[in-house]
């Protein structure tokens, strides 16, 4: 993972780029999740909810970090 992201010109760090995609990718899954019902599982759905951000956070960081 680089500490920048030039977009257009404009230089946006890294993780405000991966954090904007984790939030898409957590909008995506929520509702695939609300579809199948698993949200009649869980006691409090908004503690799932950034749950699944953070890790799809992680989850991008961790693939776009350095392969060393």
């Amino acid at each position: 993972m680089i500490g920048e992201v030039s977009i257009g010109g404009v230089f946006l760090p890294t993780i405000l780029v991966l954090g904007v995609a984790a939030l898409l990718l957590t909008a995506a899954v929520s509702r695939l999740l609300g579809f199948a019902g698993v949200y009649r599982l869980v006691a409090y759905r908004p503690l799932v909810d950034v749950a699944l951000f953070i890790l799809l956070l992680g989850l991008l960081a961790l693939l776009t970090g350095p392969s060393a």
